[in-house]
Formats: structure tokens, sequence, C-alpha cells
């Protein structure tokens, strides 16, 4: 019995360690639980998290220092998540309007 409750505790100890982290709601325990961040990350991420809960992946990107689209991608497949999302699941919408600020800065040239 007593290997019974050791297996049930363990399983659900290992079940609670792959749970997916919010960035809207994780403390910065819980941020630097995950790997590739540490204290100063975690610490960037709540200061700006203080501004106003992260809409999704682009506004998290824009207002985190350091984190682009490269670190999202890990720190997403570590479990980190925006609104629940994960980055692969980001809309594209930021990037099309991002592209299209560019294009609408750009001079139109005429052969």
């Amino acid at each position: 019995m007593l290997k019974k409750i050791v297996a049930i505790t363990a399983m659900l100890f290992a079940v609670a360690s792959w749970a997916a982290v919010d960035a809207n709601k994780a403390s910065d325990a819980e941020l630097d639980s995950l790997r590739g961040v540490g204290p100063a990350l975690s610490k960037r991420i709540v200061e700006a998290r203080k501004q106003g809960e992260f809409k999704d992946w682009p506004d998290f990107m824009s207002r985190v220092k350091g984190v682009k689209e490269k670190a999202a991608t890990k720190l997403s497949a570590e479990g980190l998540t925006v609104n629940g999302q994960s980055f692969g699941n980001a809309p594209a919408t930021a990037k099309v309007a991002r592209n299209e600020s560019r294009k609408a800065d750009k001079p139109a040239v005429k052969p």
C-alpha cells in the first residue's frame, strides 16, 4: 500500500513539473523553474507585467528585453505560455502588420 502511495505521489509531481507556466500569472520562482529563465529574465518579465498583462507573444517579445523569436521558441518549448498559448500558436497578424509598416516607410520607386 505504501508503495502505491509513493508511486502515485511521484507521478503527480512528474505531471506538475511538465505543466505550462503562464507569463501573466507565474511568480518569480515559477518562472525561474523553467530552463532558460534565470533571475534576471524573470525579474524583467514581472516588471513588464506590471504595466499590464501580456496580450500575446508579440506583445510579450516587444515588452521583455532580450526575448525575440529564437528565445521565445526555446522558452515556449520549456513550457512558457502567454495567455495559455505557446509561441507556435501566436497570431501571425503582428508579423504582417510589422512588415506592412516597413513597406509604408519606404518610398515607392518607379522604374
